[in-house]
């Protein structure tokens, strides 16, 4: 399960990542500089993947494939976490970024008599956008079952894993009720690991509305850090009325500076103020009308004094902090990974006194060393993989290792035209899972994932 990765790399990442506030200059220079990584890729015959030598993959899940529910894997697999459950067997939950008329894409060979679904299209098309979820064995890797969790939703993105063992999805679109759907959008839904068919679609609507990217929940507190995928985006935190009760409501909140040392941009677009390695103090703004039917929230919350972001994307909670991606931020545009420290009061009144802390951690300034980092996950060794996002006329997408002084390497290639995404860990570190976004693949990587420390 990915965000109990501290119970095995919690040593490591610490150890890994300790003292960078006291070294920030480590970083400074961003991801100019490379490292070798686990040596150079090899080709891969397959035409598929590249990986350096000791790695290999093989498919669990392809586009169209069947499921044991009667349906058919969905395309355009996006976010993913991976969880433990009983008898050494595994789940995976992975989004589907389909839109509302991605019906010929979607899950459904004919059109369902009866559904469990979210919404519908105006013709009374159930929406295919949301999760299936594999189960599988943790030693052989056979898929076991994989069905429908989660459909009526649009561009399910990414989301996160919580540490009472749910996925939340969340939807990148807010298409509002009326422009060809029947309900509105921009919502996060919850999705336990261990639902045997599909969820109620219940969306967590205090948790706001908007182009919502992905979560990381911070296992000490219940507090749910969101990400926006927009170019003038909030960083948000959600506060549970009940940690671990998503569904009973809480505050939502937007980063901001609590020193006007800087203006409230980090995106370092047009005069770079925000320093590769710098700290700057987080204090945060109370954001109120959070289902923003004009979907206006980080308007609204930038008038307030919230940072901007360069389309914030994936985030993963380490150890005791949290590291995420600005797919389009710094001069160069080619993206920008913040890392954020909790206060140790962090959500409660004496948080002003001990505030938490921003770094940005690392900014590219070559599209060769790291571009558009999207989705991102911490493998064993303490070190950050990324998921490349980008496009262009020729798609080059890559994973990525960061390591912990901000040095990045390639430690995949992909071969065809598409995006790596969904990056996760089982949790004893022993595998790496990842999609490829189109057609939807999910791989099992293994390797020697503890040989860089």
């Amino acid at each position: 399960m990915q965000l109990n990765r501290r119970n095995f790399t919690g040593g490591l990442t610490a150890l890994a990542f300790s003292g960078l506030a006291q070294h920030s200059s480590l970083a400074r220079t961003g991801a100019t500089r490379s490292h070798k990584g686990y040596g150079p890729l090899q080709v891969d015959p397959n035409g598929l993947l590249d990986l350096p030598r000791g790695f290999s993959y093989h498919i669990l899940s392809e586009f169209r494939g069947a499921m044991s529910d009667g349906n058919r894997v969905p395309d355009r697999a996006d976010g993913m976490g991976c969880f433990a459950m009983p008898n050494g067997k595994l789940a995976l939950v992975r989004n589907h970024e389909l839109k509302a008329n991605h019906f010929d894409d979607g899950p459904f060979t004919a059109m369902p008599s009866t559904l469990a679904a979210y919404d519908y299209n105006q013709n009374g098309k159930p929406l295919v956008g949301g999760t299936t979820t594999m189960i599988l064995d943790n030693q052989t890797l056979v898929m076991e079952r994989q069905h429908l969790s989660l459909v009526g939703t649009i561009r399910n993105c990414a989301g996160g894993t919580t540490p009472w063992g749910s996925w939340l999805s969340c939807e990148e679109d807010v298409t509002r009720a009326g422009d060809g759907v029947t309900r509105d959008h921009g919502w996060v839904f919850e999705v336990p690991a261990a639902e045997k068919g599909l969820v109620d679609p219940v969306p967590l609507k205090a948790m706001g509305r908007f182009n919502h990217e992905a979560a990381a929940v911070d296992p000490a507190t219940g507090i749910v850090y969101l990400t926006e995928d927009r170019d003038d985006s909030l960083f948000y935190r959600f506060i549970p009325d009940v940690p671990g009760k998503l569904a009973e409501g809480g505050k939502l909140q937007a980063l901001a500076f609590a020193k006007d040392t800087l203006d409230n941009d980090s995106r370092n677009w047009s005069t770079p103020t925000f320093k590769p390695g710098a700290w700057q103090f987080a204090s945060w703004v109370d954001l109120n009308e959070v289902e923003s039917p004009n979907d206006d929230l980080r308007e609204r919350g930038a008038k307030d004094g919230a940072v901007k972001f360069a389309r914030g994307e994936g985030i993963v909670y380490g150890d005791g902090e949290l590291y995420f991606c600005c797919t389009s931020g710094g001069a160069a545009k080619e993206g920008q990974i913040m890392r954020y420290r909790p206060s140790r009061y962090e959500g409660l009144e004496a948080e002003a006194k001990a505030p938490g802390l921003l770094q940005l951690f690392m900014e590219s300034t070559d599209r060769r060393q790291y571009s558009f980092g999207d989705n991102l996950t911490i493998a064993p060794n303490g070190h950050l993989i990324v998921c490349e996002d980008q496009y262009s006329a020729t798609v080059d997408n890559h994973l990525r290792g960061v390591t912990p002084h901000g040095k990045a390497y390639a430690l995949g290639r992909i071969r065809i035209q598409t995006e790596p995404a969904g990056a996760c860990f089982s949790p004893d570190g022993r595998t790496m899972f990842l999609n490829l976004y189109s057609p939807t693949k999910t791989l099992a990587i293994l390797g020697p994932w503890n040989k860089l420390r």
